[in-house]
């Protein structure tokens, strides 16, 4: 009777190394981009910085996002999922330093830097919980995307703090989120981490641009990516022209992620026994465009507006990111479907903003806008009765409609 309980201590060593891998890789990817956003003033008053420029500080990372995205199962053909990850992580630290260096030009370029990894490893993180969880891919999913929403909000609640109590200032609240990467570093090279043993996995499918399946996972990732970016870049400022103080709609913003975060981590368990998420997926939609339209019709009630977009909000995120390994068959066929729906996605969330503030200007009313944001919420909501249908299969050889 010994036997068989001496190889299962090994296997459940491991899948504990594996999960905290997996999170502690998932809190490095929004923490080091949040934290930027209550610096911001202080930054631009230190390195005399323009608005625009100052602006790129955000948009930098998410188009870097849009762009690296695809070449991520690439490097997972030629290194494996286990040294891929590695590897960003590394160079997620190094641009985490470089970003608060004192030097010309290194605040920019750092910031490309860290943001090509954390491109990567979001795109890889979905086909290694295919591979090594495939009962759970739904529950874990929403673990390590509550976790980095977690951090996320920490980050940008001690940023200022941390400024003040550092003797290098912004630099050093920057800096500081370097000791999430080397944990992650460490465990990464931890033998149980090694999910493909240290070898390359094989060709990895091109994008699969003909599966309808496919661009049904991409569009509902881009939409909610777009409404998730808009909200968090834009609603404190719709909220002031309503009569909330600057320092009241932060509050709401930070209410905002909090139920967000709430539903990212206990909507798997709801739904983890379910055949298909298409109900699921089009309510979480319609909640976010319910909240969408209470925003612009009755801005008295934002709070409550601001709860159910963000039920919703949470919602379709962990549905995405699930998604990708849900409608693929093989870890490599998931890694390709997350490098397609990513770069899109982030590609969309990096124009939304933009468009939408540029339309608050042309206007001089945020209504039109919000308006508009409602319209994605309808398509977000069409598309999940797609994506959320229950089917597996290699999603580059699928071409008719769903």
């Amino acid at each position: 009777m010994s036997r068989p309980a001496e190889r299962t201590v090994p296997t459940r060593a491991r899948r504990l190394v594996l999960v905290l891998g997996i999170v502690l890789i998932a809190v490095n990817l929004r923490a080091s981009l949040t934290v930027v956003g209550p610096l911001v003033a202080t930054i631009r008053a230190d390195q005399r910085l323009s608005a625009t420029s100052a602006g790129l500080l955000t948009t930098i990372p998410l188009l870097i996002f849009a762009a690296v995205s695809p070449l991520a199962p690439r490097l997972v053909g030629r290194w494996g999922e286990t040294r891929t990850l590695c590897g960003a992580m590394v160079v997620l630290a190094v641009g985490t330093v470089l970003r608060s260096v004192p030097l010309t030009g290194a605040l920019f370029a750092g910031t490309v830097l860290l943001a090509a990894p954390i491109a990567v490893a979001n795109v890889v993180l979905p086909g290694v919980v295919k591979r090594e969880f495939p009962e759970h891919v739904g529950i874990l999913t929403g673990v390590y995307v509550s976790t980095m929403g977690l951090l996320a909000a920490l980050a940008s609640g001690v940023a200022v703090p941390l400024a003040g109590a550092t003797p290098a200032g912004w630099r050093g609240a920057l800096a500081c989120w370097v000791v999430l990467g080397l944990f992650a570093i460490a465990v990464c090279l931890h033998p149980s981490f090694a999910v493909d043993r240290g070898s390359a996995s094989g060709p990895v499918p091109g994008m699969p641009w003909r599966s309808a399946v496919a661009w049904q996972v991409t569009v509902f990732m881009g939409l909610q990516s777009l409404g998730f970016y808009v909200m968090i870049t834009w609603l404190p400022s719709i909220l002031v022209t309503h009569g909330f103080t600057e320092d009241r709609a932060g509050w709401v913003l930070f209410l905002f992620q909090l139920v967000a975060l709430a539903v990212s981590l206990t909507l798997p368990i709801v739904t983890r026994r379910l055949s298909g998420q298409r109900v699921v997926a089009a309510t979480c939609a319609s909640c976010c465009l319910l909240g969408y339209l209470g925003l612009a019709v009755a801005p008295g009630f934002a709070i409550a507006w601001v709860v159910l977009a963000g039920l919703g909000g949470g919602g379709t995120l962990v549905l995405a990111l699930s998604f990708m390994a849900l409608r693929s068959t093989t870890p490599s066929e998931t890694a390709a479907l997350s490098g397609m729906a990513q770069s899109i996605g982030y590609l969309l969330a990096a124009i939304g903003p933009v468009l939408l503030g540029a339309l608050h200007d042309l206007t001089h009313s945020w209504t039109p806008s919000i308006y508009i944001l409602a319209a994605t919420a309808a398509l977000l909501t069409l598309t999940a009765l797609g994506a959320g249908r229950s089917r597996t299969g290699p999603p580059r050889r699928e071409t008719g409609s769903a």
